[in-house]
């Protein structure tokens, strides 16, 4: 199945990262933060309409890894594979 946010939406497949402390001891999943979690574009939406009607094209590419905020995105599955489902304000910033 394809497909194609739309507007101001993106696609992000979340990337699920082990925690351990500086000792190397990993913390279990049960352990619920506060944080902003890390994931990669699948897909871009065209941009948001501004208010001369111009669409504003999105900073993020397909590709790129981001930082986003835990409880802003939507998640939906697609066979079988969990994928979230975000506004461009969402994503905090680019990892490189």
């Amino acid at each position: 199945m394809n497909i194609k946010p739309l507007a101001d939406y993106v696609l992000i497949e979340p990337i699920k990262e082990e925690e351990k402390t500086q000792s190397g001891i990993l913390l279990p999943q049960t352990l619920e933060k506060e944080k902003p979690e890390q994931g990669k574009i699948i897909a871009v939406g065209s941009g948001k309409k501004g208010k001369d009607g111009r669409i504003i094209p999105l900073e993020v590419k397909v590709g790129q890894k981001v930082l986003f905020t835990k409880y802003g995105p939507n998640e939906i599955k697609v066979d079988d594979k969990k994928y979230l489902i975000a506004k461009e304000e969402d994503i905090l910033a680019i990892i490189e």
